[in-house]
């Protein structure tokens, strides 16, 4: 029974593809006006409003279909956008950074070769942590005694003088900064006018720093310059701070009342609100 109906399915096989190949060659050999053209025309027109609803029908599943396509195309396009951004913008945070830092070595070189620090051996450090006061009085740095750092040594930038080091442990150091009224006073003097006074961070007044005639008789106006005084005494005792070094320029002079003396306020070189690089100048005198 299965037999007869394997070859009788195989028959009807051979049957259609027969009349297939009849047809193909009959429609090849007959004219354009022969009857199996015309019967083709006649399931063209009748089929086409089917094929063309058909087509309408399924547009909303084709378009969701193309939908999805795109939105993973894009959404692959834009994780690509992101990484190759985020690449970019690294390699930028990089050169600005490199360009900062060469632009600080450079101010920083002529700094020191202008001051003559000789006997000092510069440290740089970047700024890891600040005090939370409004003062902003210190800051840590990520520079200690492994490098050669020890208390009381002078932090600059390129700039001028920020502070002293006043803590230290093996790899970081607190440093106060000048602005700070627990720091001390600095020596300093007018540049190209010789009256020497000391400058002191001010209580209540934060940035601002107080100087005060100490030797020379001569007038401080606004815009006077202030640089380190420093000194060696013949018994080997050197200042705290090396000579020569910027430290703020003068914008108020108030004069004195009664038994005050004049009030002078200085704004550092320096913005010591915003710090990222300093340079401890070590080996210093004692």
């Amino acid at each position: 029974m299965y037999r007869k109906q394997v070859r009788r399915r195989r028959a009807i096989l051979v049957v259609l593809v027969v009349a297939c190949l009849m047809l193909i060659s009959i429609s090849i050999s007959e004219a354009d006006s022969g009857p199996l053209h015309s019967i083709q025309r006649g399931v063209s027109t009748v089929l086409s409003p089917v094929a063309e609803g058909a087509s309408r029908a399924l547009k909303p599943a084709r378009d969701l279909v193309d939908w999805f396509n795109e939105t993973w195309k894009a959404r692959g396009e834009n994780d690509d956008l992101h990484d190759q951004v985020a690449k970019l913008r690294a390699e930028l945070l990089a050169t600005e950074k490199a360009a900062e830092q060469a632009g600080y070595a450079d101010k920083l070189g002529e700094l020191m070769n202008g001051t003559g620090l000789t006997g000092y051996t510069p440290v740089d450090a970047s700024v890891i942590g600040r005090s939370f006061s409004l003062w902003y009085g210190t800051i840590k740095i990520s520079a200690g005694s492994s490098d050669g750092v020890s208390r009381n040594d002078a932090v600059i930038t390129e700039d001028g003088l920020i502070g002293r080091v006043s803590e230290v442990t093996g790899g970081t150091s607190e440093v106060t900064l000048i602005t700070d009224s627990s720091s001390g006073a600095v020596t300093a003097r007018v540049v190209g006018k010789g009256p020497e006074g000391l400058v002191s961070g001010v209580v209540g007044a934060p940035g601002r720093l107080d100087f005060g005639l100490i030797q020379g008789d001569k007038e401080v106006k606004d815009g006077d310059r202030l640089v380190t005084a420093g000194f060696t005494s013949d018994s080997g005792l050197s200042s705290r701070y090396p000579a020569d070094i910027p430290i703020g320029e003068v914008v108020e002079t108030i004069p004195a009342e009664q038994q005050q003396r004049e009030q002078v306020n200085v704004e550092p070189f320096a913005d010591l609100a915003d710090l990222s690089q300093v340079t401890v100048l070590t080996g210093g005198g004692e």
